[in-house]
């Protein structure tokens, strides 16, 4: 259903996180959040685009019905900034258009911002549509996907432990390097609510085979740290082993 956008959406251009280039900008006044207000309702495209993507700065409650109004814009522009802003701008009423807006919209730049988005949420209702993007989606989407999935560790046991054997699995089998790498982290932080359990054990022998074996040092070194995180004494004897052979 997604073919659509794959020659869309460039993979080196799209796997860094939907605003880290927010802050290269120089610093300048934030936007004024009531003039922001006004230009979510114009009826000129650019202007929506220009206030939803003042609310990926801004925190203003006021927004959020807006926001959410405008994940069905017309414009893809205005629909990619009003999911990034819904990420900054939480609520557990935008969850449910997330979704819709994740499982409806052809655009990857839309769902990789949803999914961020949903992320932030810290939600349980994000559990089921980040694991299937995590499973079906294009890198770009797949990538945040298994880092929101990740975000969802304080949510509740059940969720930790549903989300761990899917993402040991694209830890395992993904072809893309960034996507393993994004499983590794969220991996360690689920890791960090278990108990020590057969989820826990399955889930610190993959970062360990990873560790070991995954062809791309940058897989490998995000699979070491969240096994320093976690602080898994088995985990850190192999650690110390790899380093003293000089393989790490």
């Amino acid at each position: 259903m997604y073919d659509r956008d794959l020659s869309a959406l460039n993979l080196d251009d799209e796997l860094d996180s939907p605003l880290d280039h927010l802050d290269e900008a120089p610093a300048a006044p934030k936007p004024d959040p009531e003039k922001m207000l006004l230009l979510l309702a114009s009826s000129v495209p650019e202007q929506r685009m220009i206030a939803t993507r003042a609310f990926c700065e801004i925190q203003d409650e006021r927004a959020i019905p807006h926001l959410i109004q405008l994940l069905s814009d017309p414009c893809p522009l205005v629909r990619v900034s009003a999911a990034y802003a819904l990420g900054r701008n939480t609520s557990p009423d935008a969850v449910e258009p997330l979704i819709d807006r994740l499982n409806l919209d052809w655009n990857g730049y839309v769902r990789k911002g949803v999914v961020w988005a949903l992320g932030n949420c810290a939600d349980r209702r994000a559990l089921e549509p980040l694991l299937e993007a995590l499973k079906t989606d294009i890198s770009a989407v797949r990538l945040w996907a298994a880092s929101s999935l990740g975000q969802l560790a304080n949510v509740g046991y059940d969720l930790v432990i549903s989300a761990i054997p899917p993402l040991i699995y694209s830890l395992r089998t993904d072809p893309i390097a960034a996507v393993r790498s994004n499983c590794a982290w969220a991996i360690g932080q689920l890791c960090r609510e278990l108990p020590s359990n057969v989820v826990y054990a399955g889930a610190i022998d993959s970062l360990i085979e990873v560790l070991e074996e995954d062809e791309d040092m940058g897989v490998r070194e995000d699979a070491k740290a969240s096994l320093l995180r976690v602080g898994d004494p088995r985990g850190l004897q192999i650690i110390e082993e790899l380093e003293l052979d000089g393989l790490l």
